[in-house]
């Protein structure tokens, strides 16, 4: 598909971070977007921010953490928005403390969030990028995913997971014409850090802006259809925190 035709994107968690800065990236390519996350006013502002670009946002408001909700209701903002081309599985939750220390009920909500959700978003969008047999599907994992960090064990484990939901996927998909990426950034500059299950102080200075992720994602999509990044590891340049 060239870059001169019309393309749809579904973003998830795009209320803030790298999903924000994401649907403006696509924006200003003249990518549609499809904004996804629990609340309605933070997607507003994003979506008044992206239509001065001249294309089409709209907003919906959805609890990725409602498990048995997110595939169906994935599959109405389809339905309303027209056929989705790429999918930004970027929505997700950070969570620090030791496993000896997390509680059952944690484990479970940071696997749902970061793991369970995105397999259910991506059956959502799956059907119709095979009826017209092309998609992009980007799923935003960790450097953590790759390095488990001590007091990050439920966190690493959802994103190590995720990429090997993307290699399978990527396998199971590709004479489909269905493209399949894991971004793995390292410490990325958002409001996540702020977040009551995160409890680390480190020097943000020296982290990734979300505009740079956002980079990095618009870059993978625009490749042409006959090229694929597998697994694209992008870090701060002064290393890990």
């Amino acid at each position: 598909m060239s870059v001169e035709q019309k393309r749809r994107a579904l973003i998830t968690g795009a209320s803030s971070g790298i999903g924000k800065a994401t649907a403006l990236a696509f924006a200003k390519a003249g990518i549609d977007v499809a904004l996804v996350s629990r609340s309605s006013d933070k997607l507003e502002a994003v979506r008044e921010a992206v239509q001065h670009t001249g294309v089409e946002a709209k907003v919906y408001a959805v609890d990725l953490a409602r498990i048995c909700e997110v595939k169906e209701k994935i599959q109405a903002i389809a339905l309303d928005f027209g056929d989705i081309d790429i999918l930004v599985n970027n929505a997700g939750l950070a969570y620090t403390g030791t496993l000896s220390e997390t509680s059952l009920e944690d484990w479970q909500q940071v696997i749902a969030l970061n793991l369970t959700s995105v397999f259910q978003c991506i059956l959502g969008i799956l059907p119709s990028m095979r009826d017209r047999g092309t998609g992009t599907i980007i799923n935003v994992a960790s450097i953590a995913a790759k390095q488990p960090f001590p007091g990050w064990g439920a966190y690493s484990v959802s994103k190590a997971g995720l990429i090997a939901l993307s290699q399978t996927l990527a396998q199971e998909e590709r004479t489909h014409g269905i493209r399949v990426t894991a971004i793995c950034p390292g410490a990325v500059n958002t409001e996540l850090w702020d977040t009551e299950t995160v409890h680390v102080n480190l020097d943000r200075s020296k982290m990734l802006t979300p505009e740079i992720v956002a980079q990095s994602i618009l870059y993978t999509v625009l490749l042409p259809q006959q090229a694929v990044i597998d697994e694209l590891t992008l870090m701060p340049s002064a290393g890990a925190l």
